[in-house]
């Protein structure tokens, strides 16, 4: 699980977007016009290379709360999810 003490801190979003994985689970948090947009989507393949049907999107506001926000959002879709993300690291 994603930790708010030990994730980037909200400045670094202000220049390039930030990817991670965890057991099958890749995600992806970067900073939009609108706010701080987080996606969650199965591996194997990069932001890029995942068709957008099996991205998940939410937004948050670009500040310290909004961070904590889309990790905490992060961590809920890596359990309600679970199966889905244990069958593409299976793969």
């Amino acid at each position: 699980m994603l930790k708010k003490e030990t994730f980037v801190p909200i400045q670094f979003f202000k220049k390039e977007a930030y990817t991670g994985s965890m057991n099958g689970m890749r995600y992806r948090i970067k900073k939009e016009e609108e706010g701080l947009e987080a996606t969650v989507y199965p591996q194997p393949y990069c932001y890029e290379a995942t068709a957008d049907e099996k991205k998940t999107k939410a937004l948050f506001p670009f500040s310290e709360e909004g961070r904590q926000q889309a990790l905490e959002w992060i961590n809920q879709q890596f359990v309600e999810k679970q199966d889905l993300w244990a069958a593409a690291e299976r793969k």
